[in-house]
């Protein structure tokens, strides 16, 4: 069991730390200087994982991560900026699910142990990526979808968003996360197999 723990390190750990750089690096771009300030633009894991979220994680494949600090006061155009920042992480978590399978198409990996390893790396960064982008709080797909709609509804998302949180609490005690992202899952395989091709 600790072996199988250590092999899924190193995936759980690239898909963690890349998504919460991208989101404080992206956001810096954009004039705000929150996450640099705060430490958060380094890509030392020591500095974006949560003990307890990365415990859970290994453990019962779901946790949580430090979320990256964000003032959207700092943005040009604060809707479209958040939205940028919040879809970073999920974009940068596809684009090294997609390097990855092309390395693994490249049949230049021969130690089944290092396959094995970049293999799970891609699963936990489409899934990570994936899981994500619901647009249920306090996930980064909540903040897209509540930055697309005008700011009266907007207003009305984030004042109730804490109920939005059982319906996520819900879906991942039951098991039906799984139904929702597996079909999701296969989707952004077959994709990426296309553009490998």
């Amino acid at each position: 069991m600790i072996a199988d723990k250590l092999i899924i390190l190193p995936g759980l750990l690239t898909a963690i730390v890349f998504h919460e750089f991208a989101h404080g690096f992206v956001a810096y771009k954009l004039g705000d200087p929150t996450a640099k300030n705060a430490g958060r633009l380094t890509l030392n894991p020591f500095k974006h994982i949560d003990l307890i979220g990365f415990i859970f994680l290994m453990v019962f494949r779901f946790g949580w991560a430090k979320p990256v600090p964000i003032n959207p006061n700092y943005f040009k155009n604060r809707k479209k900026d958040t939205i940028l920042v919040s879809a970073a992480g999920p974009i940068i978590n596809f684009i090294i699910a997609l390097f990855f399978s092309l390395i693994v198409s490249m049949d230049i990996i021969h130690n089944n142990l290092i396959l094995n390893i970049v293999i799970i790396t891609i699963w936990y960064n489409i899934m990570l990526g994936l899981f994500n982008l619901l647009p249920l709080p306090p996930l980064d797909g909540s903040k897209v979808l509540a930055s697309m709609l005008p700011d009266k509804y907007e207003y009305y998302f984030y004042k109730y968003e804490k109920y939005l949180y059982i319906i996520l609490l819900l879906l991942i005690v039951t098991g039906l996360i799984d139904k929702i992202l597996s079909p999701l899952i296969n989707i952004v395989l077959n994709i990426m197999v296309k553009i490998i091709n």
